[in-house]
């Protein structure tokens, strides 16, 4: 990816976002992140993108303090995600919206994330499946075009286990958006039964999967001496105890 294309790439896919199979999907996703963050707690939230500018990922959370960082207003912070401007050990909360398909350098932002987080600090990566309508998609537009078609897509099980290569537990990935992506709203109404099917019998084939990763506690290990007695030494000590209750 460019990283000189990535503000670009921003607004493209809130456009996007703002289009019939875009507003579909992120209902969906809305409608379980309002399930799923209220059970978070902490006291520091960062949101990086969006799926709009009038959609809020940590809308239901009870997290207070909860700063919006992107790479084009509105945000509160114009910053790379790859260099957060935040203190090592300090955020509750990061939600990562379709970072990941649209850097040069994912892990470095999974690092960066893990950089910020404290112990038992969650991240929500939200992202594009390639096994899907999505996927099918962009591979006809063959890589080209604005976001969200050019993008890296990554599969649930990549991002899982870079998240387990940090020291993550992964509590939970759930698939949303099987219906294609089409532009016809009173068609997509139509195939709405297409999301209740999809989750109960190929929930791979979700054109967008929503992770919940917990940073695992580094357990310090207690040491042991490695000092032993020396057997010679014992060994004499024990033998004269034999002899003296013998002449005893």
């Amino acid at each position: 990816m460019n990283p000189a294309s990535a503000p670009h790439d921003r607004l493209a896919l809130r456009d996007w976002y703002a289009s019939p199979p875009g507003e579909a999907i992120a209902d969906d996703v809305v409608r379980y992140l309002n399930s799923m963050v209220p059970q978070l707690f902490g006291y520091h939230a960062l949101r990086i993108g969006d799926l709009g500018p009038e959609r809020d990922t940590l809308e239901g959370s009870r997290i207070i303090h909860r700063v919006r960082l992107d790479l084009v207003p509105p945000a509160d912070v114009l910053a790379q995600p790859r260099a957060l401007p935040v203190a090592a050990d300090t955020l509750d909360l990061v939600v990562l919206t379709h970072v990941l398909e649209f850097c040069a350098d994912p892990h470095a932002v999974l690092r960066e994330v893990d950089r910020t987080l404290v112990p038992e600090g969650h991240v929500i990566v939200i992202g594009f499946n390639p096994i899907s309508f999505m996927g099918l998609r962009r591979l006809a537009a063959m890589g080209r075009g604005t976001a969200p078609w050019h993008g890296r897509y990554y599969t649930h099980w990549r991002v899982k286990d870079w998240l387990k290569l940090l020291g993550y537990d992964v509590l939970d990935c759930v698939p949303s958006g099987f219906r294609p992506p089409l532009r016809h709203a009173g068609v997509l109404r139509r195939l709405r039964f297409m999301e209740t099917l999809g989750a109960r019998f190929w929930p791979i084939l979700g054109s967008v999967y929503v992770i919940l990763a917990r940073k695992r506690v580094v357990t310090l290990t207690p040491v042991r001496p490695r000092w032993r007695p020396r057997r010679r030494i014992a060994a004499g000590l024990a033998g004269s105890g034999l002899r003296r209750q013998g002449r005893g």
